[in-house]
């Protein structure tokens, strides 16, 4: 059957519920899932966030599942670590999250684990040929479908080993009407915090502002409310909570980076030498840090499900992105929860007499700019990609290819550089830069877009 190719990325599949992710096409990858699975009595976990076309996507999914032989295990209605608690809880062949994560509304998708290990690259593209090969056996019999709500499980989970130096902080918490809301108050209140809450109602309409706490427009309701009430910390979950983004008191963004930070030193205090990882995106100051406090540090490629088995190779204690994935092997299970990354964070602000912004105040200064995103067809941004980092080693650059082109513009070390990767769910090329100074990223950033035009004009992008 002809099904979208562009749903099946480098991670999970994702598209317009409505438009992409027809009722054929959903139970398709149903059927192509449960056959990857192999023959004889398996089992999936399916649970989904609170998007409007979960329901209609779960009976598709599921039905497909069920005409592959698999047996379903209905979690229910909860965040995607919510899932992932269960995968490593519950013994089973596989699970899949029905999610749209921090898209808008309209858009869903499946985020897929075989076992316990991350369903992604490779095996999906594997699926989308099983599809388009009708190569979808069905099962002589249908498997079953049965209820399992584990959420009291999960907040168990979430609160075990966390203590708290003292319980009266005040902050606030915006789950942006996603999935993640409900469960993160039960589990905060477990624990006898008092979380001010913004938006924790699950809403699939996200009707207050877009589930996505990396841009700064969706933190201002946050921003307001902290300063308002003079709150030590606000925290904000993206659509299916598997992202967590924070504020200061002053109401200044905490990017994924300087939280990373902030979680290593707590965990290096405990466990010196220990390897931890960030992506290419992260500032040099992190991967410096991490050195500076006995740590291990690692730059790695961007992506959870990547990162997730970096995580496992490495024996990694904690790993995170600037898009606000955090993952602690430490204490915990190794996959990204923002429930949890909270419940961390809100640990280090009750211990630690200082606020978060002058925990952070040793950190060298450096200028950063967000993520720059240009347009570039799929069929050559890797070309461009591979033509930029061509051109700068060929000027004597030393350039980290491990995703994409990070070049480096200054002493070994120093935090200078720019980075031009090939994104992995889209036809766009991401940019980044960090640099001492305002006039040396304005100049690394001049000379790289003007390397990244030429190698778009030569190949048509």
């Amino acid at each position: 059957m002809q099904v979208p190719r562009s749903i099946f990325r480098e991670y999970d599949i994702r598209g317009v519920a409505d438009r992409d992710l027809t009722d054929e096409v959903v139970r398709a990858i149903g059927l192509g899932f449960g056959a990857t699975l192999g023959t004889g009595a398996r089992m999936v976990l399916v649970a989904r966030d609170c998007r409007l076309s979960g329901d209609r996507l779960f009976a598709a999914l599921t039905g497909g599942l069920r005409d592959s032989g698999c047996d379903v295990v209905d979690l229910g209605i909860g965040p995607t670590p919510y899932l992932y608690n269960g995968a490593y809880e519950v013994e089973a062949d596989g699970a899949i999250m029905i999610t749209g994560s921090h898209n808008p509304g309209n858009e869903n998708g499946f985020k897929m684990m075989r076992g316990r290990s991350s369903f992604y690259g490779e095996a999906i593209q594997a699926l989308r040929a099983r599809i388009e090969a009708d190569d979808l056996p069905l099962a002589p019999r249908a498997g079953g479908i049965s209820e399992l709500d584990r959420k009291a499980d999960y907040v168990a989970s979430l609160t075990k080993g966390i203590a708290f130096a003292r319980t009266n902080m005040r902050f606030v918490l915006d789950a942006g009407n996603g999935a993640g809301g409900p469960l993160a108050l039960e589990a905060m209140r477990k624990l006898g915090l008092s979380p001010d809450p913004l938006f924790c109602e699950m809403d699939g309409r996200f009707p207050n502002h877009h589930p996505d706490p990396t841009v700064e427009k969706n933190l201002e309701a946050l921003v307001a409310r902290v300063r308002e009430t003079g709150a030590e910390l606000g925290l904000a979950f993206d659509g299916d909570a598997d992202r967590l983004g924070a504020v200061d008191a002053k109401g200044n963004v905490i990017w994924g980076d300087k939280l990373l930070v902030l979680f290593a030193r707590q965990v290096l205090e405990k466990n010196p030498g220990a390897a931890v990882l960030g992506e290419v995106k992260c500032s040099q100051t992190l991967y410096d840090d991490i050195a500076k406090h006995g740590g291990r540090p690692i730059v790695w490629k961007t992506g959870h499900s990547l990162i997730k088995t970096k995580m496992k190779e490495e024996h990694a204690l904690l790993a995170g992105e600037m898009s606000g994935h955090l993952f602690f092997a430490d204490r915990y299970f190794g996959y990204d929860d923002a429930l949890y990354a909270a419940l961390r964070l809100l640990e280090i602000v009750a211990k630690e007499p200082q606020t978060v912004g002058d925990m952070l105040a040793d950190l060298p200064a450096t200028l950063t700019t967000p993520e720059l995103r240009v347009d570039c067809p799929d069929a050559v941004k890797f070309d461009v990609v591979r033509a930029v980092t061509e051109h700068f080693q060929a000027a004597g650059r030393e350039v980290l290819t491990i995703d994409g082109a990070r070049v480096s513009f200054g002493a070994p070390g120093e935090p200078c550089w720019g980075l031009v990767r090939a994104s992995n769910t889209g036809p766009v090329l991401v940019l980044r830069f960090e640099a001492p100074s305002s006039e040396k990223l304005a100049e690394i950033r001049s000379e790289v877009e003007g390397v990244v035009a030429a190698a778009r004009g030569r190949f048509g992008g």
